[in-house]
């Protein structure tokens, strides 16, 4: 069999590097391509067997009517999210295979060094003491022992931020639509959740039903002063609806690695121009608010997990005919999902 041909969208350096390293032996021939999939730029896949994609590229039904037509064969993400694929309709037409865990560590050790970060003022203290500015004015923080954590998600990523968390003291209650079983976690429903947290973290993938589960509405049941994380997806929460909640002095504080809005600002550097989203520009001129920009998961290990976990998708659909990271229409609607995963979905 010839080489695989892969078309790597939205290519970076720490990108190319960690998969450069994975396919040593050259296995695979790779075309890195900086620019993000649309239906513009699908035409750069032509000849390749599969698309390697991330979590800003669009593979809406265009772009997977277009890559089938060239005889794409599959679309691997690197990554564990799938909203940006249109997977309905992508059924019976392409495939999907997913990272689902490249380092749940990595994730949740950023949603701890953002909520430390935050509550403690260590972004403020390094601009104090830089310009050699040692007061302690405005600095004061608040203790985490005793402090409740309500976590919504509780996957690899969410029981391991539950696991830190325990080690501060704090007290655990969270919520998912399917509770890990013999986990000794207390399960609530969202309304508690949201009632009884000081500080709440979302560690849940985005879907139709919980688009924006964070608005106006739920943000009224919250504590005054409550501390929110997304180390998930931007869209869990409804952004304007934040921005009003922190004006109104209601949400003490925001740590988010996602933005709704983000696919045409993250992983870009715009130091030397103006950006033309107000609304993320009032957000990150807020003093109680911290944004990075979507890198929870980047640490060497995650980086090279994701290169050998795409790689071994890719080979397993081509060589071995399973596909145990396949993700399918009937998948994401796991009551209709029959599949063992010990063969293609379709």
């Amino acid at each position: 069999m010839d080489r695989i041909k892969i078309a790597f969208f939205d290519a970076k350096d720490y990108d190319m590097q960690s998969f450069m390293e994975a396919n040593a032996d050259e296995k695979y021939e790779i075309k890195y391509l900086e620019t993000r999939l649309t239906e513009d730029t699908c035409v750069l896949a032509e000849g390749c067997d599969v698309v390697c994609v991330f979590v800003n590229d669009d593979v809406n039904p265009n772009v997977i009517d277009r890559l089938q037509s060239m005889g794409v064969k599959l679309v691997a993400l690197r990554c564990a999210g799938y909203n940006n694929v249109d997977v309905e309709y992508a059924y019976g037409k392409i495939h999907v295979v997913r990272v689902p865990a490249y380092s749940p560590y990595a994730v949740a050790e950023h949603a701890i060094a953002l909520l430390l970060t935050s509550i403690r003022r260590i972004h403020k203290a390094y601009i104090r003491t830089k310009d050699f500015n040692f007061s302690l004015n405005g600095m004061t923080g608040f203790d985490l022992h005793g402090k409740t954590v309500g976590v919504v998600g509780t996957g690899k990523i969410g029981r391991i931020f539950i696991d830190i968390c325990r080690g501060f003291g704090m007290n655990i209650i969270a919520y998912d639509k399917f509770p890990a079983k013999d986990s000794e976690i207390e399960y609530v429903t969202l309304d508690e959740l949201w009632e009884r947290s000081d500080i709440i973290s979302l560690h849940c993938p985005l879907t139709d039903e919980n688009l924006h589960m964070i608005n106006e509405e739920t943000m009224k049941k919250m504590k005054k002063g409550v501390v929110i994380i997304n180390t998930s997806r931007g869209a869990l929460i409804d952004t304007e609806a934040l921005v009003e909640g922190i004006k109104a002095r209601h949400i003490g504080a925001a740590c988010l690695d996602v933005y709704e809005e983000e696919s045409n600002i993250f992983f870009h550097d715009y130091s030397n121009h103006i950006v033309n989203d107000d609304t993320l520009a009032r957000l990150i001129s807020m003093p109680n608010v911290i944004v990075t920009s979507h890198q929870a998961f980047l640490t060497n290990e995650a980086l090279r997990n994701i290169a050998d976990t795409t790689f071994d998708n890719v080979r397993s659909f081509f060589e071995n005919e399973t596909c145990v990271n396949e993700v399918c229409y009937k998948c994401a609607n796991i009551s209709n999902c029959n599949q063992s995963h010990d063969k293609k979905c379709f």
